[in-house]
């Protein structure tokens, strides 16, 4: 995929009288954070290049790559390159991905999964949990264990700290699930929960802002100079990222859009009215009209999936109705938001070019190309849960850094 460059930050200015004292560490934490970013993005690459694309001094970079470089977060390169074959030889830096680990965690309704990552966001190790039961206690304790086994199973490997990723309104602040109606949970202090019972660094955020941050960190939006994430699961929603920021909105509410009607929908909602985006697109919703079609048994739509690629027309046909309906609500989105790229994570658009035809059909021609599906087919609620640690640890490298816990 294309690499942008890093951005470029203001030249360094001299204090003053008008110049708070307090903006000096938000300085340096912005600084380390493009440092980090542009190896990231460039590496191996040569500390001279990363202070032409950030705008820091030689000086500067030389000092944060030392820092990252005892944190185990960067290495050098093996191999010296010289300028046109004559002068001293640059020794590249690269992140250095093969002992620092986040673990991440998604509670999706009818599973949790629970992942190690490394610093560029590839999935080293999953394990699915279908829910017993959808206790939080209960939910939390079994993700913890499943991720200290992982842990236990890489004893090369050090944690940074573990992502958690849910569905429904997530207070990042707080670390708390404030309401996930379709899994029953109120109030649940998440970070808190996890915290005791791993002995790490939690941090917490809903699914589909944690995937603007994967996609902007590791996908095809980087570089965008503002994205869109519209997941539609069993639960729907969406979050938007501007100039490297994701919105939340007074206690992370924003990007809340499971009641926005949908013209001529007719299924029932819990609010009590019909046509609800989330009532009308949501996976429960497919798998119900699956069966109710005979096309399959049982609540997994990827098996309405297996089962259109299998030929089978009804199954087609729901899946590239339902793409239609989403790109209907992405081009609702698009109206209101106006992004340069829009991500789509949804079953039928992850999987088959029909349904992305179908998507991107509805939302029209002119803006058809800047809406894509995730850049992480395989492994996306993996790499949702990742996400919220990564993000934390690419702000503030050396706050989230080993040193730091």
């Amino acid at each position: 995929m294309p690499r942008a460059a890093a951005p470029t930050l203001p030249s360094p200015s001299h204090s003053s009288p008008r110049t708070p004292r307090a903006a000096d560490p938000d300085r340096r934490r912005t600084s380390a954070s493009v440092v980090l970013r542009s190896v990231l993005e460039h590496g191996p690459v040569a500390r001279s290049t990363i202070a032409r694309l950030t705008g820091l001094s030689p000086a500067s970079v030389t000092d944060y790559c030392a820092r990252f470089t005892e944190r185990g977060l960067i290495r050098e390169a093996a191999a010296p390159r010289r300028s046109n074959g004559v002068g001293r030889p640059h020794v590249p830096v690269d992140l250095d991905d093969s002992r620092l680990v986040v673990g991440g965690v998604h509670v999706a309704v009818p599973y949790t999964t629970v992942a190690l990552l490394d610093l560029r966001g590839r999935v080293l190790a999953r394990r699915e949990l279908k829910h017993e039961r959808t206790d939080p206690g209960a939910v939390l304790a079994r993700a913890a264990d499943v991720l200290g086994a992982l842990l236990a199973g890489a004893p090369d490997c050090r944690p940074l700290g573990v992502g958690v990723a849910v569905g429904g309104w997530v207070d990042r602040e707080s670390g708390t699930v404030v309401e996930h109606p379709l899994l029953g949970w109120r109030d649940v202090p998440v970070r808190e929960v996890l915290g005791e019972r791993t002995g790490l660094p939690v941090h917490v955020d809903g699914h589909a802002r944690a995937l603007v941050n994967g996609e902007r960190l590791f996908g095809l939006a980087r570089g965008s100079g503002s994205v869109l994430h519209l997941f539609v699961g069993n639960v729907v929603d969406a979050a938007f990222a501007t100039n490297d920021e994701v919105h939340h909105g007074p206690r992370s509410q924003a990007g809340t859009i499971s009641h926005l009607p949908v013209p001529g929908g007719t299924e029932p909602c819990d609010c009590g009215r019909s046509g609800c985006l989330q009532a009308e697109l949501s996976e429960r919703t497919l798998c119900r009209r699956a069966r109710e079609a005979g096309v399959v048994e049982g609540a997994n739509p990827m098996h309405v999936v297996t089962a259109a690629a299998a030929g089978d027309r009804a199954a087609v046909r729901l899946l590239v109705e339902r793409a239609g309906a989403v790109g209907r609500a992405a081009r609702l989105l698009l109206d209101v938001l106006n992004p340069e790229t829009v991500v789509v994570t949804e079953v039928g658009v992850i999987h088959r070019e029909d349904c992305l035809d179908a998507l991107r059909e509805a939302v029209g021609d002119e803006r058809a190309a800047s809406v894509v599906p995730t850049s992480f087919a395989d492994s996306v609620l993996a790499v949702a849960g990742g996400s919220v640690a990564l993000d934390v640890l690419y702000r503030d490298p050396l706050a989230a850094s080993p040193e730091a816990i």
